[in-house]
């Protein structure tokens, strides 16, 4: 009687212990628990264990330690992860890799998650001639980034944040938190000028200055001047000992263009996350799918799922097919939530939208709604109105006929619709409600049990309310209740 003897397990090697790299490992390990089928081993120039970037500004705040905003390391036998160790070269013919210590690993599939760095912008004083951020300049990327800001931004200084985007606005919410004295500058006409509306921006812009922060928005920085400030196109100067630089990223493809592959501004993927060499992959902020998701979570974080049930071969029909974004502003005391179609220019004939407009209350909403179902919003201070219709977008139901009610946040008549996905509750992790009332029958009662078991509460950190709601809502015996 004869025995087929297996196959030695495929070697997976990841370049990139981020967010996205380490997502993509924690998979595969709970694909392939025992290490049969693949071995993985992560490759990070960095000497932390992986941790969520999303939360640095949290970290800015003092909401979070670096130990609390750790992500989980496998502890399985086909995970390997090399912390310290920078990539230096590709060799895509002999399927090998260089590394900084002198040694190289060969793989059968190669993973690129090298992430994205920080860009700065050809400012005087703002670099160093070396290409290092200049005196008294530190950008946003990583906890060495934390520890330099907080080291600058002392207790009633003044610090400069160029670029009104998310991360600059987190970053200002955070330092002020911690005492200092905050502008924010902003080149385009007004602040996430990606993600709403100008006057979403505009009482946007008084809540930051209700905090204390100077917003300057439409106007170009000319100049960095350490130790005294930020020199504006208009010849102002604002005062500054540190400035944060938070204005747009790069993706770090240098080692796919050394090795031949095709990359535009990112390494260009097809569906099934392959580059211009099959046997080479991409995924996260270095990736450039035409469907997007660089910059985001939850995209990241999907396409590590897909390349890890493609490549373990428990789904090798998984397919990538693109990003539908959601943005939750992180900052204490400001709701915001923006999602899909918000721009007039990209609005429509054909499009109806809602406006709630209380700039003496700080509050802004906006609905957009094309053939049923919503396609866009923007809202300011209406938390329960967000937790609804970000719902209504993600799963593709009909809108309730009474617009008005639904953006206040009060009670309506839903229709209903057989082919609508289910509702989630945290889209980075795409945990539904279902799935958090399971756990909680199960015995999760706690947020924390809840992000073991789910892993919701974990990418973003902007469901955090929603999943306190369920569970308050839960233990009140209101829903979830236990069967026989």
């Amino acid at each position: 009687m004869s025995t087929v003897q297996s196959a030695s397990p495929r070697r997976i090697v990841v370049v990139g212990n981020g967010m996205v790299g380490a997502r993509f490992a924690e998979e595969v390990a709970r694909l392939d628990p025992d290490g049969e089928r693949v071995h993985v081993t992560v490759v990070g120039a960095e000497h932390h264990r992986a941790y969520n970037r999303v939360l640095l500004s949290g970290v800015v705040a003092g909401e979070y330690t670096p130990d609390q905003i750790s992500l989980p390391m496998p502890d399985t036998p086909g995970v390997n992860v090399r912390l310290g160790v920078a990539a230096t070269g590709l060799d895509t013919a002999e399927r090998r890799v260089d590394l900084d210590d002198g040694t190289h690993l060969t793989y059968d599939e190669l993973v690129l998650a090298t992430g994205a760095r920080a860009a700065f912008p050809p400012i005087t004083g703002v670099t160093a001639p070396d290409g290092r951020p200049g005196e008294g300049v530190t950008a946003l990327r990583d906890l060495a980034d934390c520890e330099r800001l907080l080291a600058l931004a002392r207790p009633g200084a003044p610090v400069v944040v160029l670029g009104g985007g998310v991360l600059g606005l987190e970053a200002a919410r955070g330092l002020v938190g911690r005492g200092a004295r905050v502008c924010v500058v902003e080149s385009s006409p007004w602040i996430m000028r990606r993600q709403i509306d100008q006057d979403a921006a505009r009482t946007l812009a008084r809540c930051y200055e209700d905090l204390g922060v100077s917003v300057h928005s439409w106007r170009v920085a000319s100049r960095w001047i350490p130790g005294t400030g930020l020199e504006l196109d208009d010849g102002r100067v604002l005062p500054g000992d540190a400035l944060v630089v938070t204005a747009g990223v790069r993706g770090n493809t240098e080692l796919a263009t050394g090795a031949g592959i095709e990359v535009e501004h990112g390494v260009v993927v097809d569906d099934c996350l392959a580059t211009s060499d099959s046997r080479v992959h991409a995924i996260g902020d270095c990736a450039q799918h035409p469907g997007g998701g660089a910059g985001l979570v939850q995209p990241g974080w999907e396409q590590a799922s897909v390349l890890a049930r493609r490549l373990t071969g428990q789904a090798p029909q998984a397919r990538y097919t693109g990003a539908r974004p959601l943005t939750r502003l992180k900052a204490e005391g400001i709701e915001l939530t923006a999602f899909g179609l918000v721009q007039e220019e990209d609005l429509g004939p054909e499009t109806e939208t809602v406006t709630v407009s209380d700039p003496h209350g700080r509050r802004y909403a906006k609905l957009a709604v094309r053939r049923e179902r919503v396609v866009g919003a923007v809202l300011l201070g209406f938390p329960q109105a967000a937790a609804n219709l970000s719902q209504l977008y993600d799963t593709g139901a009909p809108v309730p006929a009474d617009r008005l009610a639904l953006l206040q946040g009060l009670p309506v008549a839903p229709q209903e619709d057989p082919q609508a996905a289910p509702a989630l509750v945290c889209r980075c992790n795409a945990v539904s409600r279902e799935d958090i009332e399971q756990a909680w029958l199960d015995g999760a009662r706690t947020r924390e049990t809840i992000a073991e078991r789910t892993r919701a509460t974990t990418g973003c950190g902007g469901c955090v309310r929603d999943v306190n709601a369920l569970l308050a809502g839960m233990e009140g015996g209101r829903s979830a209740e236990p069967v026989g």
